[in-house]
């Protein structure tokens, strides 16, 4: 277990050393988007938000089944 935990050690110590940042061209910086990006980017935005509401209905039912009152029935 101790030669597991110093190879990961020394695998996020040689993965630090050996990376660097990415340095981008400045020439871009004033282009505004093109149109088929603005729909890339937004189909992706609606994908997104379209996972959201089943994820807030389930959210919602599990705060009604911790919180709300107990069931009884009848047999």
């Amino acid at each position: 277990m101790n030669t597991m935990k110093t190879k990961i050690g020394g695998l996020m110590a040689f993965m630090l050393l050996i990376s660097s940042s990415a340095f981008a061209a400045e020439g871009g910086a004033g282009v505004a988007g093109s149109l088929l990006l603005i729909l890339f980017l937004g189909f992706f935005a609606l994908i997104i938000v379209f996972q959201l509401v089943p994820a807030f209905l389930l959210f919602v039912g599990l705060l009604k089944g911790l919180f709300g009152k107990p069931k009884t029935s009848r047999i």
